[in-house]
């Protein structure tokens, strides 16, 4: 039966969705993919029909949707559907290994997962092993020997129009992400509707300052906090557009898509941007003439990662930090404030701190804990109590991020806590070693960690992929040597260079860093 009860203003679907219509923009293009274009009218008639499909499918209000969705048109319709319903959407990284997506979906006792067709066959054992899971939805026809999946076409079949919207609260949880799990296994991280218009109102007004006429292509995903704030809730904010690459976003698929659809705002993260730099057809405006600007977060730029792209591509690249416990962006560089090497300044609307091991803030120039405040705060892990008595503690949130305050009103990322190390009883930031390495012209991406010389001393340990024009030999290593010496001091040099042909990361493209260390 259908949700009844007042028009909600708490309910973010109606901030982000509804209201376009009531102000006259129904026609105009909500997403762009390899199908063709979605309307904002479209997409509130889609998200209707399948909130009203969840109550015909018995999913009730709280209850948990899996979205095992590629960047298809198909998840702004599950993500904003589910919350029209009440229903919780937890968008899943569609890149992790069965396992992990078993562990998930036993971990949230999701009732109801949406799957991308292509993704069902490696998913199956996982979705049929899901002690909750009572209905697998298939955004195209499933195979005939899958009897438990339903395409998306007869789904949304059994709902019927004027579905009325549930009435929430700012405060109420309206989806939930799982970490990236760059150190352990993901933890669910559940957001209310009001963060959803939080990082709106801040990062995306105030520092991408998104117009209704931009067009947004996001390399990160949606399943990822930064890549759906990207290219849902800051699009969706003022009734921009969106273009969706539902494949994987290699150079080659990122430059064809800037090609074709000419967006004026591109996101991506460092890996990505150092990648694209080493692609010989990167030129002007990175293949669209529109593109006015370009953002990376994830883990910090290189300073030389952002000059390059400024010399090549003409549009400089704001770095910022975010964290799926915060939804977005909250330390950021400005398009009239960029300092490549500095991770920027606050985002208007969160207050920071560094402090040391006992809570306290630390001096400029000394190096401790990144913590912030502000409205996009996460209500907390989902059955992790004693992580999130770690993590959320009263107004503020612990990122376990190392920083350094400058003296101007700038941070410079150092590392995670548990990637510091101490060199010569001096503390030396693993990020610091890999931007020198980054520096030199033959290396395209490093990372640093600390490893027990025979003394049982801790020194440096560099891994590096090379630029495909660079030959790995001893002579080339030692010259990386020399050259991180002469950049960052002495002491920090990587004792050990070992050539690689790539590192191992999330699909978020943090670097996994726990895995190089020795065991």
């Amino acid at each position: 039966m259908s949700a009844t009860g007042p028009q909600p203003s708490g309910n973010a679907v109606d901030f982000f969705l509804d209201r376009h219509l009531r102000e006259g923009r129904a026609g105009g293009p909500a997403f762009h993919d390899a199908t063709g274009t979605l309307s904002y009218a479209a997409l509130h008639a889609a998200t209707g029909r399948f909130a009203a499909a969840l109550a015909a499918a018995g999913i009730e209000r709280e209850r948990r949707a899996v979205l095992l969705l590629l960047d298809t048109r198909a998840f702004p319709i599950a993500f904003w559907g589910c919350l029209r319903a009440g229903v919780v959407p937890v968008p899943v990284n569609t890149l992790l290994p069965p396992e992990l997506v078993r562990y998930i979906l036993a971990d949230s006792r999701a009732e109801i997962a949406f799957v991308s067709a292509p993704l069902l066959a490696a998913l199956a054992p996982a979705l049929h092993a899901a002690p909750a899971l009572r209905h697998v939805v298939v955004d195209d026809e499933p195979p005939a020997d899958d009897g438990r999946a339903m395409p998306l076409a007869d789904f949304l079949a059994a709902g019927t129009e004027g579905f009325a919207t549930v009435a929430a609260s700012d405060d109420e949880v309206a989806c939930w992400f799982y970490s990236s799990g760059s150190t352990g296994t993901p933890k669910g991280v559940r957001h209310v509707h009001g963060s959803l218009r939080a990082t709106a109102d801040t990062y995306g007004a105030q520092v991408l300052g998104i117009r209704a006429d931009d067009v947004v292509f996001s390399a990160a995903k949606l399943f990822f906090a930064y890549g759906l704030g990207n290219s849902m809730t800051f699009p969706m904010s003022v009734g921009a557009s969106t273009v969706l690459l539902a494949e994987r976003p290699t150079p080659a698929a990122v430059l064809q898509t800037m090609q074709q659809f000419r967006p004026t705002m591109f996101a991506g993260v460092p890996t990505l941007y150092a990648a694209l730099l080493a692609q010989p057809a990167l030129g002007r405006g990175a293949g669209s003439d529109r593109l006015r600007r370009c953002i990376s977060a994830g883990e910090a730029l290189p300073e030389q990662v952002g000059l390059r792209w400024r010399e090549r591509v003409g549009v400089d690249i704001l770095d910022g930090i975010g964290s799926t416990e915060m939804l977005h962006i909250f330390l950021s560089n400005r398009p009239d404030d960029v300092k490549y090497g500095s991770t920027g300044r606050a985002v208007p609307g969160y207050d920071l701190r560094v402090v040391d091991a006992e809570g306290c803030q630390v001096a400029d120039g000394t190096p401790g804990e990144l913590i912030v405040r502000g409205a996009s705060a996460a209500d907390g892990y989902w059955n992790q109590r004693a992580k999130s008595r770690t993590t959320f503690r009263g107004e503020w949130t612990h990122t376990g991020d190392v920083f350094i305050r400058d003296a101007d009103g700038t941070y410079r990322y150092c590392g995670r806590n548990d990637d510091m190390m101490k060199v010569g009883g001096i503390w030396v930031s693993p990020f610091e070693v890999e931007e020198a390495l980054i520096a030199h012209p033959a290396v395209l991406e490093a990372a640093v960690v600390g490893q027990a010389d025979e003394a049982g001393l801790v020194k440096p340990r560099a891994f590096v992929v090379l630029q495909p024009d660079a030959a790995p030999d001893e002579d080339l290593a030692e010259r990386l040597k020399m050259h991180v010496k002469e950049r960052t001091g002495v002491w920090k040099y990587p004792r050990w260079i070992e050539f690689v042909d790539s590192l191992p990361k999330t699909a978020t493209g943090k670097i996994q860093r726990y895995r190089l260390r020795a065991p």
